[in-house]
């Protein structure tokens, strides 16, 4: 199996924010879970294309839903984290926490 590829911080937390939402993930969603968990408000263009970009490295699939009333009938991308996705997550989270670790007395020293 190919190497996880690499995560930048909002590769992150979008993929995170998808993971949260389920199968009410697509791009409003996104955007709003990105500012109530992480205090990011995000454009449309920069949510999109860091999607696309997710979906170029295997990272994410979309499907598209069925049109409601409130939206016109009109469809709707919903994104899911692929199983690629979640190990690769795993895979950073694990980096972070081994980068991490014993610097807690660091830090407090520094703000000290």
């Amino acid at each position: 199996m190919p190497s996880a590829p690499s995560l930048g911080e909002f590769e992150q937390l979008v993929l995170l924010a998808i993971l949260r939402l389920g199968v009410d993930a697509y791009g409003v969603t996104i955007a709003g879970e990105l500012e109530r968990r992480a205090g990011r408000r995000v454009s449309r263009g920069a949510l999109y294309t860091t999607l696309e970009r997710l979906e170029t490295k295997g990272l994410v699939r979309w499907r598209i839903s069925a049109g409601t009333r409130e939206r016109g009938g009109l469809p709707r991308r919903c994104y899911a984290v692929s199983p690629r996705g979640v190990a690769t997550l795993r895979a950073a989270r694990e980096v972070l926490q081994r980068m991490w670790k014993g610097l807690d007395d660091v830090l407090k020293e520094s703000t000290s």
